[in-house]
C-alpha cells in the first residue's frame, strides 16, 4: 500500500472512531448520566460538583490530554492524534445539539451496555492505527509505552477508577451500572484489535510413531510441522516433539489423526492469537 493510500485509510479510521465514540455518548451516556469512564465519564461525574456543561468539559479534557500525549508519546502520535483532538468536539458538540432530544432507551443498564459497545467499538478503531481519541485511552498509551500491559486491561482499569470517583456523585448503583459499561468497552476494543486476525491452535505431540504420525498429518491435514528436540525429565532420553500451527477448523481432523496412529501420544493445545506465513497469511505455494 502507497503511502498516501495508508494515510486515507488511516484518517478514514480516525474519523470513523471518533463519530462512533461520539454518538455513544451522545445517545447513551450523557442523557442517562452513565458513569463510563473517559472524558465523557468524568463529565458526568462531576457535574453535579462543579455545574458545568458536559461538551464544555468534555472539550476542555481532550485539548489538555492531548497536550499530555504529544509530551510523551512523540511527534507522530501527536500528528495523528491532532485530528481526533480537532473533530472530536466538533461531533460530540454537533450530535449532541441534533440528537439532544432523541432517547432510544431509559433503561441505564441497557443503555451502558451500549455505551460501552460504542467506545469500544471507536477506540478499537482508532488504535489499529495507532493513534488515539485525544481523551482518556492517553493515559493508558503512555502507561503502556513504559510498562507493556496490555491496552484493553488499561483502558479498563483507568475507566474503572473514574467510575469508583463518580460514585461519590451518583451512587454505589450507578457506578455498578458505569463499571458494566466499562467492561464491556475493554472486551469490544480487544475484538475490534484482533479482528481479521487469523486465529489458529499450536499442537505439541510426543509419540513414539512420530514419524507414522508425520506423514499422516501432513497426507489429512496438509500442514507443515515443526521437530522440536525435547529430554523426558524422568528417563532423560531424547525424544523428538512435533509442533504444528493448524487453523481451528483443522482441529477435527488433527485429532481424528491423532487417535488412530497413537492413542497413546501425548498432546498440547494451546490458543494462538495470530499467526503470520503460508498458509495462513498468505496462499500456499502450488
Amino acid at each position: 500500500m502507497s503511502k498516501s493510500k495508508e494515510f486515507v485509510s488511516s484518517l478514514a479510521f480516525v474519523v470513523a472512531g471518533n463519530f462512533v465514540i461520539a454518538l455513544g455518548v451522545s445517545l447513551f451516556i450523557l442523557p442517562l448520566n452513565i458513569l463510563s469512564g473517559g472524558v465523557a465519564g468524568i463529565s458526568v461525574a462531576v457535574q453535579p460538583i462543579f455545574h458545568l456543561p458536559p461538551t464544555f468539559v468534555i472539550n476542555f479534557l481532550t485539548v489538555a490530554l492531548f497536550v499530555v500525549g504529544a509530551c510523551f508519546l512523540g511527534k507522530q502520535f501527536a500528528f495523528k492524534t491532532i485530528i481526533s483532538t480537532l473533530i472530536y468536539p466538533v461531533f460530540i458538540t454537533l450530535l449532541t445539539n441534533v440528537l439532544g432530544d432523541v432517547q432510544i432507551t431509559q433503561n441505564p443498564l441497557l443503555g451502558s451496555i451500549y455505551a460501552g459497545v460504542c467506545t469500544g467499538v471507536g477506540i478499537g478503531l482508532v488504535y489499529r492505527v495507532g493513534a488515539s481519541t485525544g481523551g482518556m485511552d492517553i493515559p493508558p498509551l503512555v502507561i503502556n509505552k513504559f510498562t507493556k500491559i496490555p491496552l484493553p486491561v488499561l483502558v479498563m482499569c483507568i475507566d474503572g477508577m473514574t467510575v469508583i470517583l463518580g460514585a461519590s456523585t451518583y451512587g454505589i448503583e450507578a457506578a455498578m451500572i458505569g463499571l458494566v459499561s466499562v467492561f464491556v468497552c475493554g472486551q469490544v476494543i480487544n475484538k475490534v484489535l484482533t479482528f481479521g486476525i487469523q486465529e489458529a491452535k499450536n499442537i505439541m505431540i510426543i509419540s513414539d510413531k512420530h514419524e507414522e504420525m508425520l506423514q499422516e498429518l501432513y497426507s489429512n491435514v496438509n500442514r507443515g510441522a515443526t521437530i522440536l528436540q525435547a529430554k523426558g525429565g524422568y528417563t532423560r532420553e531424547q525424544k523428538p516433539v512435533i509442533m504444528m500451527v493448524v487453523a481451528k477448523k483443522q482441529l477435527s481432523a488433527l485429532n481424528k489423526v491423532i487417535l488412530q496412529v497413537d492413542p497413546e501420544a501425548f498432546v498440547i493445545m494451546s490458543d494462538v492469537n495470530e499467526v503470520h506465513g503460508e498458509g495462513f497469511t498468505y496462499k500456499e505455494h502450488l
